[in-house]
């Protein structure tokens, strides 16, 4: 191994244990790494990397809570990621988010050496290191599955909102408001994901600053000449473009 890097400290995050003891296993016959810390779920994840500031990660991609990359999304600055998975459909996006491997179960211990090999070379370029946050979060944006939940970190606290309890979206410059059943929540994404994301049979963009769930909608109130409102069943009244009551009249009618 090269000489520039003493020792790789790692964090292994499955929920399989024996994904994760065949990890240990071969992580024992290498030297200079050291593992801080296994966990079985995307929480542990993100206590452990946040604590023990790790310069490797292990990561399995679907996994119980939080998956691999809504774990990525809470944190805010990941180390190397490689990641483990018995599913081949996310490796085009596990590369778009710069990872360093993409390791497929049941992987060889040659193909693990391989990961750590390139692993190691990534460590000893730092400057490739920064480009790994905006390219976790474009893979969220660009996933073109619907949403069914989103995750919000308000300080320490990780908040799971179920789409079904989501009733509206506000726009706060490079954030949202999510409204929600269980009250409001800030985070920080655009209004475009939202709108990319969210069911088009369940959510309406009637403005740039808003998206609505539709059946959330109370009635529609003209607010002056060619120009609408939306009152809401929380009792709120937002603005409707022209654009968005063009659309409201199709799905309305």
């Amino acid at each position: 191994m090269d000489k520039k890097i003493n020792q790789i400290n790692i964090v292994i995050i499955d929920d399989e244990s024996l994904a994760r003891e065949i990890i240990k296993k071969y992580l024992s016959k290498l030297t200079k790494t050291k593992i801080l810390s296994e966990c079985s779920n995307g929480f542990e994840g993100i206590k452990a990397i946040n604590e023990l500031k790790p310069d490797l990660i292990f990561l399995d991609i679907q996994m119980p809570k939080i998956n691999g990359f809504e774990m990525l999304e809470l944190i805010d600055d990941p180390p190397e990621i490689i990641f483990t998975t018995a599913f081949d459909q996310y490796a085009i996006k596990a590369f778009e988010v710069n990872a360093v491997d993409y390791l497929l179960k049941p992987f060889s211990e040659e193909r693990f050496k391989e990961a750590i090999d390139k692993a190691l070379s990534r460590l000893n370029n730092k400057a490739e290191n920064g480009k790994k946050i905006s390219k976790i979060v474009h893979y969220v944006d660009s996933s073109k599955e619907k949403l069914e939940r989103v995750i919000v970190k308000t300080g320490s606290k990780i908040n799971i909102i179920p789409i079904e309890k989501l009733n509206w979206v506000e726009a706060q410059d490079d954030y949202v408001m999510l409204h929600t059943s269980d009250g409001r929540f800030l985070k920080q994404k655009r209004m475009k994901f939202f709108e990319d994301n969210l069911d088009p049979a369940q959510f309406i963009r009637v403005h740039r600053s808003y998206i609505v769930r539709i059946s959330f909608i109370k009635q529609v109130e003209l607010f002056e000449k060619e120009s609408y409102k939306l009152v809401l069943h929380d009792g709120n009244k937002i603005q409707v473009s022209k654009s968005g009551y063009a659309m409201l009249k199709d799905i309305l009618r």
